[in-house]
């Protein structure tokens, strides 16, 4: 597996409904090495740390083979590295492959993989359609952030390592899946609230469904 593209942005504002939008999702590929810092990377600025950014979102990876299929879904031959808003545009990786707690190493840089990308409307403007953000959620086809274990530098065709295998396993394509879900079993909250990796906003909302599980009762 191999590091296909590193995509930066810094904020620009565009114009959306009538409105202004600050966003960073109009990635672009940089050659060269480029610096892995602990909330991004060099040359990259995420736009509204409420919902992006900070430690456990500080990279956000997404398959080659994701984009693949939407660019034949959509018809579109203009989406290339970085479309997504992805800074890592990644060989393999996919959803149903890639599991959280599972540890990358990329260069000099290690990293940890922490929850599933669930899109905001901001990619929706980014591709020009409104309504993909949902057609992109529901097809399961999110990627992955990752949370910097070790800075360091990386390049665009650098090997990634899977340094450490998360055993149990529980894939993004699972956690997606079951985060849809109305009802979860506790079995399955149990599954989720064991991942160490796991963004802490993700854990207090399973937290929080396994409080009102348990008060149903």
């Amino acid at each position: 597996m191999n590091l296909l593209s590193v995509n930066v942005a810094i904020p620009t504002v565009v114009a959306s409904n009538g409105q202004r939008v600050k966003t960073s999702i109009f990635k672009k590929s940089v050659a060269g090495p480029v610096l892995v810092r602990g909330l991004n990377l060099e040359g990259d600025e995420q736009s509204d740390l409420r919902v992006h950014g900070g430690t456990h979102k500080a990279v956000y990876a997404y398959s080659a083979k994701n984009a693949e299929h939407w660019r034949e879904y959509l018809q579109r031959d203009d989406l290339g590295p970085g479309s997504f808003g992805e800074n890592l545009t990644v060989e393999g990786l996919t959803d149903p492959e890639i599991a959280v707690g599972d540890e990358l190493e990329i260069g000099t840089a290690r990293f940890i993989v922490t929850q599933p990308r669930i899109p905001c409307f901001k990619l929706g403007i980014a591709l020009g359609m409104p309504r993909f953000p949902k057609i992109f959620h529901w097809a399961g086809r999110n990627g992955f952030y990752l949370r910097v274990l070790k800075e360091g530098q990386i390049e665009a065709g650098d090997e990634i390592r899977v340094a450490r295998a998360r055993d149990p396993r529980m894939t993004i394509a699972e956690l997606v899946q079951l985060s849809n879900s109305k009802i979860l079993t506790p079995t399955q909250l149990e599954r989720i609230l064991a991942l160490d990796a796991l963004t802490p906003s993700w854990k207090e909302d399973f937290l929080e469904r396994a409080a009102q599980r348990a008060h149903s009762k």
